[in-house]
């Protein structure tokens, strides 16, 4: 269990934060001179170089997005001009990517933040300049939302590169796509003009996320703990009705794959400060408002939990929390995370996710647990062991995992356990939960996927 730290404020972590983009600059400048685009999207290190994994071009919107936080936070005018220049010469194809459930993930992070920093006056104003983001963003939105499946109670789902028959947890927080893409009045065309709302697709997915991804204690099954999630939902696409859990990247279907878990903090969170934008009349066809934020309050409420609950002292969580070999390091979960361990590797990237899930959920409901968690978490990842400070390695966040399962990430050492290295998902994430911070430090307008037109 975290061990909440209550004396933390955002203040406090203002020496970690500075130090964290001073040491990002570095990071970013060196991933520009050696990155090969033709080599594909940068996903993980290997003995502290970034390289490319083909399976879906996911982390793209994660490169350049990294260089324009990094503008956001210190207004190096340098990594602004990067961001714009990537954003135009290599995200198109990721706006009409129909393969993927990414795309809040690929051009949030790229054309949204651009579009965001642009209504926020923090760019100047280009009429043509924000065309273009806001094209992107719509597109990609309507995109998005065309990967459709129904379910037989009513409503549906996003589904993932996995195919019609699959719901991914982590999807939850691509639909940010369809939020912009909604707020600014688009919306899915679909057979003989149908016009498709993307905001109602935003929320039967989640609604779907929340019935069928994430556990509340109530018998589901004989695995069924409060606030675990299930990375993979099964779906008989002939008639709709779920059939099963699934992992792709877990260790079982009935264990918690701590980065979804995460992702599904974040995502929950964030759509609940979202829809307090969206006007009562337009929630009126989905019951009322009450509804449906309590529908999300109370999967972000069983997620944040469970993290809480499940996370060693520090808040840095194993890669997950039913892992084969966890149960050698004895009571690992009253102990700081020990990323050297010889059995089970951390997963610094789950954290950096889930730092947001706490601290934005503890906003939103005023919940000073919640918030106070978020602040340790942070804490302890924004320092060593986990800040990289070495300038050969070209990760800011080490001891990430991607995929154990398949073994795809590093073993500096024979035991077969992987650490020292970094992700594209996850040092883009901790600077964005390290931006998140800062505006609050510095008394700055509060950090979201969006933003109103000043």
């Amino acid at each position: 269990m975290i061990a909440i730290r209550e004396d933390l404020t955002p203040k406090a972590l203002e020496p970690k934060i500075r130090r964290l983009f001073e040491v990002s600059a570095a990071k970013i400048r060196s991933i520009q001179r050696s990155w090969d685009a033709s080599q594909g999207a940068p996903v993980f290190t290997i003995k502290g170089r970034y390289t490319s994994r083909g399976w879906t071009e996911w982390t793209q919107g994660f490169q350049f997005g990294s260089a324009i936080l990094q503008f956001d936070a210190t207004g190096e005018t340098q990594f602004l001009e990067s961001g714009r220049h990537d954003t135009v010469a290599h995200m198109a194809p990721h706006v009409s990517h129909i393969g993927v459930h990414d795309h809040g993930f690929n051009n949030i992070s790229t054309y949204g933040n651009l579009l965001r920093l642009m209504n926020e006056g923090r760019i100047p104003e280009n009429e043509w300049e924000r065309e273009f983001y806001e094209l992107g963003v719509k597109v990609s939105g309507a995109v998005q939302a065309a990967r459709w499946s129904r379910i037989a109670e009513g409503g549906g789902y996003i589904y993932s590169f996995n195919g019609p028959h699959s719901l991914f947890v982590d999807t939850i927080r691509s639909l940010r796509a369809l939020a912009v893409s909604h707020k600014l009045g688009h919306a899915l065309m679909g057979e003989n003009d149908r016009k498709i709302s993307l905001l109602r697709r935003l929320i039967e997915h989640a609604d779907a996320t929340a019935r069928y991804s994430i556990y509340y204690g109530d018998g589901r099954d004989y695995y069924d703990v409060r606030g675990r999630t299930a990375h993979e939902s099964i779906f008989n696409i002939n008639d709709g009705k779920y059939r099963c859990p699934n992992s792709q990247q877990g260790f079982s279907p009935f264990t918690t794959w701590t980065r979804g878990l995460a992702w599904a903090m974040c995502g929950f969170a964030e759509q609940l400060e979202f829809l307090a934008t969206v006007k009562d009349a337009e929630l009126d066809e989905f019951g009322d408002r009450l509804g449906v934020e309590t529908m999300m309050k109370r999967a972000a409420d069983a997620t944040c939990n469970f993290y809480i609950d499940y996370s060693p002292a520090d808040g840095i969580p194993y890669w997950d929390t039913g892992a084969p070999r966890l149960h050698r390091l004895g009571d690992w979960a009253s102990k700081r995370a020990d990323p050297f361990n010889s059995f089970e590797p951390v997963d610094s990237s789950a954290a950096a996710i889930a730092v947001q899930g706490l601290l934005r959920l503890g906003q939103y409901l005023g919940n000073k647990r919640y918030f106070q968690a978020g602040l340790t978490v942070a804490d302890a990842l924004f320092d060593d062991p986990y800040l990289s400070t070495d300038t050969n390695h070209q990760g800011l966040v080490l001891h990430a995992v991607y995929h154990r399962p398949n073994g795809w990430d590093a073993a500096p050492t024979p035991d077969g356990v992987p650490r020292g290295e970094a992700c594209m998902w996850g040092d883009y994430h901790a600077r964005e939960a390290a931006l998140y911070l800062l505006r609050m430090i510095e008394d700055k307008p509060y950090l979201t996927f969006w933003s109103e037109r000043k």
